[in-house]
């Protein structure tokens, strides 16, 4: 299993200079700004955050674009989803994401997700830890496990992202989310398959909450 481990870490570390994954500069024009700014890997690092949105949702593209951020910049990334979870990797790897870089965990509820998450991130070796909690779940963290993820995210400066569904006026998952993100898709063009995505900083305990950005995106069908 060590050996196993060794090898996929050498090859994420790597996969920046596979053909499958972009680079960073073409991330960035795809962005239409650096993302690091406000809502980019390097401003996630440390933190606990919650991207969420209902309705016209777009957290899994916004969701995508931070692993293809993390695999440009050699982090391992992984990804936990429940049973239930929408993660589906033709369209991930269509988007530009290198699938052999990228751990996939299932679990059967929340509690599970988070302690696998917990166990990833103490291993030191990932730098984006993405927790795909579902819809209608009424998913919850308690006080304790947001306390440990954080506590692991700053002590290996890496970035945990939880992704729920609900509305801008719901409650986060817990007041240890130091940023919570509203993606929202709208039609760009009728004629194409062109849309707009507005990420919107709802909360954010370092800068201050009101931060928007939009792009362009055409992706497929079962990713928004």
């Amino acid at each position: 299993m060590s050996e196993e481990l060794d090898r996929f870490l050498a090859n994420a570390r790597g996969t920046a200079a596979s053909a499958k994954v972009m680079s960073l500069d073409e991330l960035r024009a795809r962005r239409g700004a650096d993302p690091s700014e406000r809502f980019g890997l390097a401003a996630l690092r440390g933190r606990l955050v919650e991207l969420s949105a209902r309705g016209a949702t777009a957290t899994l593209t916004t969701a995508i674009d931070l692993v293809i951020e993390a695999q440009t910049q050699h982090e391992p990334v992984a990804w936990l989803a429940l049973a239930n979870g929408t993660f589906y990797p033709p369209d991930v790897a269509e988007c530009g994401v290198d699938l052999a870089a990228l751990v996939v965990v299932r679990t059967n509820d929340v509690v599970a997700a988070a302690r696998s998450a917990e166990r990833l991130l103490r291993s030191g070796a990932f730098g984006l830890i993405m927790i795909d909690l579902g819809s209608g779940n009424g998913a919850e963290l308690t006080m304790q496990i947001q306390g440990r993820l954080v506590t692991l995210a700053q002590t290996h400066d890496a970035a945990v992202v939880c992704l729920t569904e609900k509305a801008e006026d719901t409650a986060s998952l817990g007041s240890l989310v130091s940023l919570r993100a509203e993606a929202l898709r709208s039609r760009s063009d009728a004629r194409t398959a062109e849309f707009a995505v507005n990420v919107r900083v709802l909360k954010d305990k370092r800068r201050g909450p009101g931060f928007t950005q939009t792009l362009k995106r055409r992706g497929p069908a079962g990713l928004t």
